[in-house]
Order: C-alpha cells, then structure tokens, then sequence
C-alpha cells in the first residue's frame, strides 16, 4: 500500500466534528449568563491555631512556657533559630468572603514570656458569629403538640393475657480458667 494514501474519517466522527463546530456560534448572552452562574465548590480552608482575645488576656509576663502553651496551645512555627519566640498564626478561606490572617507572637526571655506582640484577635463569640454570617436560617420544627396529637401518644391499655416474666437462670458460682495451665 502506498504511504501517500490517506484513511477516510469515520462518519460519526465527522459528523460529530461539525456539531461541535455549528454549537461554537450559538452563544447567546442567556447561554452565557446560564454557563457563568454554574460556579465550582470551593471548599472552607482553615489552617493554624485559633486564639481568642479572651485567651490573650489571660496571659501575663513571668508566665512559663508550659503555662503558655496551657493557654494557646501547641504553636504553628518553632523555629530554632528564634528559640525565644512562639508564633501562632490563623488562616481562614471561605467562599464569598475574604480570607482572614491573624498572627500572635508570644517572646520568651530566660524560659519566661516577656510580652506579646500580634494582630488584634476576636472573642469567642465574635468568631462564632463570623463563622454562621453567611449561613442561611433553617426553618425550625414546631416543638407543641396540640391535644389531639397528645391523645394519639396516649398509652395503651396493657394486656392482661401477658404473663409474668421467669426468673432468670442462676449464675455459675465458678468460671473457667482464661488459660490454659502450664504443664
């Protein structure tokens, strides 16, 4: 067979070519606005140690650096080359919201925290409330029943064909070796 010789395409093939072709030019600003409204998840990144303004406040200087860490937790970053500092670093990425950063530096001096220098940290319950601003309420289930719904939770009548419950069988007074003797 001669090399110049070409194979013919597939008539699905080619016919499947020219759909995708005739389709590039039928974009509308509908089509267009339908394909921009189709967004991908992003999901909710959270890295490092949370600190609280109310965990801040607690710490005062002369504290060890067992009681800080009682207090902030374990920190992001050790380095050993500022071993008189501990960083505590917060990152967090959510969708539709800007990302937060917050840092904490915490210096030590003769195995003693000395001061603190970082960004202004929320309280506990600022943080909550920042965590649900973007959720939607969920309806909430009504928790009353009404009394006829109260009478169809009514007990019913016992039966008096039931009988009294055996005893149960005595227990062993011995129970087997859990091994096996040694001989």
């Amino acid at each position: 067979m001669p090399a110049s010789r070409s194979m013919p395409l597939p008539h699905g093939l080619l016919l499947l070519c020219c759909a995708a072709l005739a389709g590039c030019g039928t974009v509308t600003d509908a089509t267009r606005r339908a394909a921009n409204s189709i967004v991908p998840y992003k999901i909710e990144i959270v890295q490092g140690n949370f600190v609280s303004k109310e965990q801040v406040e607690a710490l005062k200087p002369g504290m060890s650096r067992a009681q800080v860490r009682d207090v902030l937790g374990t920190p992001l970053l050790q380095s050993v080359f500022h071993a008189d500092r501990w960083d505590y670093v917060f990152t967090m990425k959510r969708q539709g919201t800007e990302p937060q950063a917050r840092q904490l530096t915490v210096f030590f001096k003769d195995e003693l925290m000395e001061r603190v220098e970082g960004d202004p940290m929320p309280s506990e319950t600022e943080f909550v409330a920042l965590l649900g601003a973007d959720r939607k309420p969920k309806s909430v289930p009504v928790l009353e029943a009404s009394e006829d719904k109260l009478k169809s939770f009514a007990p019913r009548e016992p039966q008096a064909a039931q009988a009294a419950p055996q005893p149960a069988a005595p227990l062993p007074t011995s129970y087997p070796p859990l091994e096996t003797p040694a001989r």
